[in-house]
């Protein structure tokens, strides 16, 4: 089945919202032609503001359409795209088609689709509906989405203020129990079932780029709060791609990188709001320095969850397990970043045994280090460098998959200085989140 030729055209034909209470209730429409239509859905929980500027929440949700069509458009892969409800300038389209093709480079590599083609994808605008960027005044407030993972954690107990707002989309118990008592917004974003269904009738289905939707809906929500920072806790690691296809360099975390947060930072001063910054908090640092500063926060240790396999459906089939598999390479990933700072007895704990004497673990091991699988994962160097102090830490037990490692010559030149005290200059952090950093990277030193 040509699904292109099928489906030639895919319509962003209208978005919808209300304030109902303290929520705000948002729709959006689209059309995979002939005639398989969309309706995902989404709610803001808990906004107390009254008055806001509708040409603002009016350009914001539109956008945020933009990026949740994503995965509706990807069933088919139309050449064509169309946007009904408003006009985009050149700089707007090229921005979209950037994020679209790098940000589904996985999917295009998993479904071996050559997306380089020049009439690969084309989006036009059938609206005259143009939105203008509008400056604001927003207070010294911190907009922080937590996930459930290390990372959005340690960003948490760094800064530490009064003024952070955390944000949940899709609450889980991990997320709930990582906000605690601070404040929070929590979004329930629904797909349209229908996706699910042509996903079980052999259409496209693969990754997306949930960070850029993400970043989306912070922009609207941080506007919502009157909030001038979102603080993202994407780190430096993100930024190595994980494969070339079609002679592209495809990245699972696109849209975690630095690039893609220039991009972002850009398009939305020039055709969002300006008055609020979006940055990544942790982009000086790579993993396993997270990884380290995350050891002392004990009291997480139950609650953190970042295995994916525990939250997959595969397309609504099967239950979510919520348990950390111990078999992927993202288990065994933050069990390498872990082990060197943690207690042996908290750590097989969270896991439920040593991964380290699993030999069924040696190929993704192996990978972790050679290629890198489509995971969120640090680097092969970082990830040879946890393994490396594993070996010191643990090297009277000799634990199968840190053995091999040694007899086989993979622990020769580790820099673990180089990485371990790491701050990369590139980023985007105002002065006083960067000292706050510094300050913690410089408190390991001693």
């Amino acid at each position: 089945m040509d699904l292109r030729k099928k489906h030639p055209i895919f319509r962003y034909k209208n978005f919808k919202y209300n304030f109902k209470g303290k929520n705000l209730n948002i729709s959006f429409d689209f059309l995979l032609e002939p005639d398989i239509k969309f309706k995902p859905s989404l709610k803001i929980k808990g906004i107390e503001k009254k008055s806001f500027d509708k040409e603002i929440i009016d350009n914001l949700v539109f956008n945020l359409g933009m990026i949740e069509l994503v995965s509706y458009y990807k069933a088919a892969c139309s050449p064509k795209i169309i946007i009904e409800c408003a006009n985009l300038t050149l700089k707007q389209k090229n921005f979209w088609k950037k994020l679209y093709l790098n940000g589904l480079g996985e999917f295009f590599f998993e479904n071996k689709i050559d997306f380089t083609k020049k009439d690969f994808l084309k989006i036009e605008c059938s609206s005259k509906v143009e939105f203008k960027k509008k400056k604001i005044k927003a207070e010294e407030k911190i907009l922080l989405p937590i996930g459930g993972g290390k990372d959005s954690i340690v960003s948490l107990n760094l800064l530490d203020e009064e003024n952070i707002y955390c944000l949940g989309l899709n609450k889980t118990k991990e997320i709930e129990k990582t906000i605690g008592k601070n404040k929070h917004i929590y979004v329930d974003r629904k797909i349209d079932k229908k996706l699910l269904e042509l996903n079980l009738l052999n259409y496209y289905n693969g990754h997306t780029p949930f960070s850029a939707y993400l970043a989306f809906l912070s922009m609207l929500t941080a506007y919502l709060i009157n909030a001038k920072y979102i603080a993202l806790s994407n780190e430096k690691s993100a930024n190595e791609e994980t494969k070339i296809y079609c002679n592209k360099k495809i990245n699972h975390q696109y849209s975690k990188t630095f690039e893609f947060e220039n991009d972002f930072r850009k398009y939305s001063k020039e055709f969002l709001i300006e008055g609020i910054e979006y940055f990544s908090f942790l982009r000086p640092l790579y993993e396993i320095q997270i990884a380290r500063i995350f050891s002392q926060f004990k009291k997480y240790f139950p609650i953190f969850m970042s295995c994916n396999e525990a939250n997959k459906t595969c397309s609504g089939t099967k239950e979510k397990s919520l348990k950390w598999c111990g078999r992927c390479p993202k288990c065994l990933f933050v069990f390498i970043i872990l082990y060197p700072f943690m207690n042996e007895k908290d750590i097989f704990k969270i896991f439920n045994k040593n991964l380290y004497e699993d030999k069924t673990l040696k190929k993704e091991m192996l990978k972790l280090i050679n290629s890198k699988p489509f995971e969120c994962v640090g680097t092969k160097e970082e990830s040879l460098l946890g393994l490396f102090l594993s070996y010191e830490k643990a090297k009277e037990k000799k634990y199968y998959l840190l053995e091999y490692l040694n007899k086989n010559n993979y622990f020769k030149n580790i820099k673990k200085e180089k990485i371990l005290n790491s701050f990369n200059e590139k980023n985007n952090l105002p002065f006083k989140f960067s000292k706050i950093l510094k300050n913690e990277i410089a408190r390991f030193k001693k």
